[in-house]
């Protein structure tokens, strides 16, 4: 297919604004017929004021000039599918039917030449906390933006974040999206928002005012620098793999079938498992999603890609996306989901699945290894994993305590689902143990372990996490965790009202103990660099494991890891009922972490000397010389 000589940004600067006159281009077929482009006063009813028919200038480019000043109108493209904005939008109307011509520099908020990224060494250094704007704030009584971009720049929501102690806050997507209606947000409406409409502006559903364009824009500005301010960095979840639908989509409207794959026999190839998929491999494809992540960078000052089923894009395309990212920043972190949801019409050979990630350097996935060991498979929400007592779970365990690397003590064969590391680095791997997929933690245990009680239930909740934030992969924990979040049993509450999924801050006062718990063990983290390597050589050297009962699991970080102040550092997780002896390098250890209580203060939870050490049931026991 030919392409315009020169795949490069220009391609998709859509609109070109001065006072004296707009230049409109768009990519699209050179068979098109009759191409125009719509002028409207609103963002939504009444006719074009201007009807502009496009020229064709150069092979599938196709331009036209308006003059006059079109400050604050709206536009349309059309080459005889369906109006719409085109595919890079960077403004738009209520519900993103129409773009908006505005002054982005005027939707910088005060102070915003000067906000910067919160400086990170190493992926290592991050723990991410990936919340849902409306979860987050919907139920917060002093809430005064709730569930709107706004909520973050509140001292409630920064204190609460801070005093945690995270530094990366993952949003669920928060583009502008199709499944809730920007025009009756007095409704109760929600959804995650996997369902891109303009990939390229923030969603109106969580601004004060989606019918002027500029107001979600300054908003979502306004969360990011609040959150700078506070030392957190933003990742965007992005979902460039499949659209809203195909029919109404911008890439299907302004140029018919290039965007999607399709099989063999002609049918579009559905890997989203949402009716389709993008084809990343397409040169404008593949330069689209560089610019998009490129513009959220430079214009919303973004630290961070999460990639929705990232195994439905190829290889090239996330390495080309990696260089262009590391040529403006490279501790910006990319990861995603090492899977997709079905077939795709690409060879897995050249998908970006977990297994491919050695050929993705500087990219890391989840690893469902960790996750499934832990508390059971996604398959099914009745069986039980490592927490519940489930056999065969400690190689698996093990793996993703090593970061999903190479390690000599880590028997494969016995692994979960992968038979080969395919992490070269710790960094690579995503640690944690619900996300907002699937049951969050507490009703996991519960669905999947008959008749725990509330003390099981905490016991065994701070054991997850404990295994998550000692292992060398980046950490990663879904908001409200720390409150014990429940979601009342729902498995996939994508479109479940707030009484589903909001976070209960009362949680805040009934479960101190474990949100003292989280934060605690997420300073140990900070504080230690032995839980945080970042480098496989490293975890080989300084990770060992030690003999330990059946099904529990035991490792010490020997030798000062990573210049760590502590000299040798133990860790032992014991998922049983009943308490554990372990036998231990002899020695005098203070310890730091017993029976689910931490203390960090030099005297730590008081010493204990010799060659053995007693374990208490369903709990973690952190000992240091």
């Amino acid at each position: 297919m030919l392409l315009p000589a020169k795949v490069t940004a220009q391609a998709f600067q859509e609109v070109s604004y001065s006072p004296e006159k707009t230049q409109f281009t768009l990519f699209a077929p050179n068979e098109a017929k009759n191409v125009k482009v719509r002028i409207y006063k609103e963002g939504i009813d009444g006719k074009a004021i201007k009807t502009v028919k496009m020229l064709r200038t150069a092979n599938k480019q196709w331009t036209a000039t308006v003059k006059g000043d079109l400050m604050g109108r709206f536009y349309t493209f059309d080459m005889g599918k369906g109006e719409c904005p085109g595919v890079f939008a960077k403004a738009v109307g209520v519900n993103g039917k129409r773009g908006a011509i505005i002054d982005m520099k005027a939707t910088d908020p005060q102070g915003w030449d000067g906000d910067h990224r919160p400086v990170t060494k190493s992926p290592a250094d991050l723990i991410v906390y990936e919340l849902h704007h409306r979860d987050f704030s919907v139920a917060r009584p002093e809430a005064q933006y709730p569930g709107k971009f706004l909520a973050l720049t509140e001292p409630w929501a920064i204190n609460h974040l801070k005093s945690l102690g995270i530094n990366a806050v993952h949003i669920l997507p928060s583009y502008d999206y199709g499944s809730v209606d920007e025009t009756r947000l007095d409704t109760p409406q929600y959804n995650w928002g996997y369902d891109p409409v303009n990939y390229n502006v923030p969603e109106g559903g969580y601004s004060t005012d989606p019918y002027r364009p500029e107001v979600r824009i300054r908003e979502f500005k306004r969360m990011v620098q609040a959150l700078h301010k506070a030392g957190i960095r933003v990742i965007l979840d992005v979902v460039y793999n499949h659209t809203y639908d195909i029919e109404h989509s911008n890439f299907q409207r302004t140029y018919p079938d290039y965007y999607y794959r399709k099989t063999a026999d002609g049918a579009y190839s559905n890997g989203s498992g949402c009716g389709n998929e993008t084809a990343s491999e397409q040169p404008m494809m593949r330069q689209f999603m560089m610019e998009s992540v490129k513009y959220w960078i430079n214009e919303y000052h973004i630290d961070g890609f999460r990639f929705d089923l990232m195994g439905c894009h190829d290889i090239e395309t996330m390495n080309a996306i990696r260089k262009v990212v590391d040529n403006i920043d490279p501790t910006i972190f990319i990861y995603g989901e090492g899977w997709s949801a079905g077939a795709c019409a690409l060879p897995t050979e050249q998908l970006a699945m977990k297994a491919n990630i050695q050929q993705m350097p500087g990219i890391a996935a989840f690893s469902d290894e960790l996750r499934d060991a832990l508390r059971g498979p996604f398959s099914d929400d009745t069986k039980t994993g490592w927490l519940g007592g489930a056999p065969d779970c400690v190689e698996s365990l093990k793996f993703g305590i090593v970061g999903a690397i190479a390690h000599p003590q880590v028997d494969l064969s016995k692994v979960n689902y992968s038979k080969d590391p395919w992490a070269a680095e710790p960094t690579q791997m995503m640690s944690y143990v619900s996300c907002h997929d699937d049951m969050c933690l507490v009703d996991r245990l519960r669905a999947s372990i008959p008749g725990i009680g509330d003390d099981e239930l905490l016991r065994l909740d701070l054991l997850a996490q404990t295994a998550v934030f000692t292992s060398q992969g980046v950490p990663f924990m879904l908001s409200g965790e720390e409150l014990l979040r429940t979601k009342k049993g729902v498995h996939n509450s994508f479109e479940s009202p707030d009484s589903i999924n909001q976070l209960d801050w009362q949680n805040e006062a009934r479960y101190q103990k474990a949100l003292n718990y989280y934060r605690k063990l997420i300073q140990l983290r900070k504080d230690h660099p032995a839980f945080r390597l970042g480098n496989a050589d490293l975890v080989r050297k300084h990770l060992e494991f030690l003999d330990a009962p059946a099904d529990v699991v035991a490792f010490r970080l020997k030798n000062y890891a990573g210049r760590d102040e502590w000299r040798n550092i133990i860790v032992v997780l014991n998922n049983g009922r009943q308490p554990q002896n372990i036998c231990v390098p002899e020695g005098c250890y203070t310890v730091v972490c017993d029976n689910g209580n931490i203390e960090l203060k030099e005297q730590g939870l008081g010493t204990i000397t010799g060659k053995n050490v007693v374990v208490s049931p369903q709990s973690a026991l952190i000992i240091h010389d």
